[in-house]
Parts: C-alpha cells; structure tokens; sequence
C-alpha cells in the first residue's frame, strides 16, 4: 500500500487466535498472548467493535468470516470502522470443498457472489437494513499445481463450477466505499478474478 511519509497505517487482525501479526491491531475473541483487543465478531448488531470510525487502512480476516452466524451486522460495523478505500482481505474455505464442510464450526458456505453481498448495488432488490457498503475488487482461486499446471482457465473454471475440493483456499480483496452508493443494479462492478497455482495453502 502507497502512503506518504510521516503518516501511520493503521492495519487490523481480525480473529487473530495465536496467528499474531507485528505492528498490527490484533483482535480476538478471547484475552491471550498478544492480543490487542478483545471482541466478539458475532455480536456486532449489539456491541461495536472498540473502535473509533474511519480507523484502519487494512483489515485481514483469514479464516473467520464461514465462522459467522451474523454477518451483515459484522460488515456493516468493519466498514464502520474502515477509512475510505481501506483494503480487507479475506481469506475462506471455498463452499464446494471438504474443508467448508467438515469443521462444525463453519456456520457458512463462501462461492464466488458470497462477498458481493456486502455491496450496497447487491440489495437493488431486498433491503435487510444493511448500510455498509465494501466492493469486491478482487477474488484469488488457489488451485493445487500438481492438478492444474498447463490447464486453461476456462478449463479449470469448469471443474471450479462442476467438482469438489477444487479450490484449496478463496482470498478475497474488499474496498471500502464511502459514503454509501445507492441501491441500484447499474452501480454494481464486477471483481476481476484470478487463478493462482500452488503447492499446498500455508495459513
């Protein structure tokens, strides 16, 4: 990330568990080694997160959001929290995959449209109340190399859309926007997508 000199970026762990990141703000659910601050993700419709507005200029979610059982409320007050065209990356289990199904933890399945809820545009039909407003700007497929070296993406978007355990991880780039963007479809831009090989998911 581009900043001018002098001026401090302000960056935030969500879910942090022992996965502890310097110079960041490290939040967790439970008090630890580490942790910078405590808070629960799933009761933001009723508790905010211990933040000032406009706060952080990047946010990391790995491995946390297909934890959710709330996850509007959550997004709306992350984008609360978020400063203008602050970057957040989440990190998933794709829905299609044994890794989504088989931790009983996981209330949620996360595919290609999941993070294109959480775009004011989206609700062009329904409004839940929702009033963040965070655009997909890019979404990485990690795929195994082993399987898919010299396929076309085309090809390997085939098996994404027909097969399991394809995809070994989702990572997806957010931008926050604000203010708000009206509910209407032809505000909507797509996410350019990505297919990226490798050798096994390092979390």
């Amino acid at each position: 990330m581009a900043v001018e000199p002098g001026v401090e970026i302000k960056r935030l762990n969500l879910g942090c568990g022992r996965n502890i990141l310097p110079g960041w703000v490290n939040l967790d659910r439970q008090a630890g080694a580490g942790v910078d601050a405590v808070a629960d993700l799933d009761e933001c419709a009723k508790t905010r997160l211990p933040f000032d507005d406009d706060t952080f200029d990047e946010i990391l979610a790995s491995h946390v959001f297909e934890h959710l059982q709330h996850p509007l409320p959550f997004m709306q007050e992350l984008h609360r929290v978020a400063k203008i065209g602050c970057k957040a990356v989440f990190k998933t289990p794709y829905g299609s995959s044994d890794d989504a199904f088989e931790d009983p933890t996981h209330c949620r399945l996360c595919f290609l449209n999941t993070f294109a809820f959480f775009s004011q545009p989206w609700f062009w039909r329904a409004d839940y109340g929702y009033r963040g407003d965070w655009k997909v700007d890019h979404i990485r497929l990690l795929v195994s190399r082993a399987r898919y070296q010299g396929k076309t993406v085309d090809e390997i978007m085939s098996d994404v859309m027909r097969l399991r355990n394809v995809v070994e991880e989702m990572v997806v780039d957010l931008l926050a926007v604000k203010p708000i963007r009206e509910p209407k479809q032809e505000l909507h831009t797509p996410a350019s997508l990505e297919i990226v090989l490798i050798d096994s998911v390092k979390r």
